[in-house]
């Protein structure tokens, strides 16, 4: 581990870098990036949960998350930091790119026919 401090953004560098890294979806609030994400239902929602749950231990980065019955809020910051670090936008690319892939047309997957997971 270094004992180099993790650089922090300011509101307008996060904001000018979720743009630039395709995260449109979150945003910042309170000092937290943050995401809201729609499912089918309570089954869906816990997935939804040990998914992120997954990503982020390996990644050794842990969200906040709040959980009701087809809803999930992602909350990110480094606690260690003090604030927003690259840290939290790797996390957040990994939530989304893992969590809100579907197969594509012609794959020999065809995809659920529920609704699923939809950022909200």
């Amino acid at each position: 581990m270094s004992d180099t401090p993790e650089r922090t953004y300011s509101d307008a560098e996060v904001a000018a870098l979720l743009r630039e890294r395709g995260l449109s979806a979150w945003y910042l609030e309170d000092g937290w990036l943050k995401r809201k994400f729609l499912t089918d239902g309570w089954p869906t929602t816990l997935m939804l949960v040990t998914t992120i749950g997954y990503l982020a231990e390996a990644a050794w980065h842990h969200p906040d998350l709040s959980v009701t019955w087809a809803k999930l809020w992602v909350k990110l910051k480094t606690h260690s930091a003090g604030g927003i670090t690259d840290k939290d936008f790797a996390l957040a690319q990994q939530i989304d790119a893992v969590t809100l892939w579907r197969p594509e047309s012609g794959n020999a997957l065809t995809g659920t026919p529920n609704p699923f997971v939809r950022g909200g």
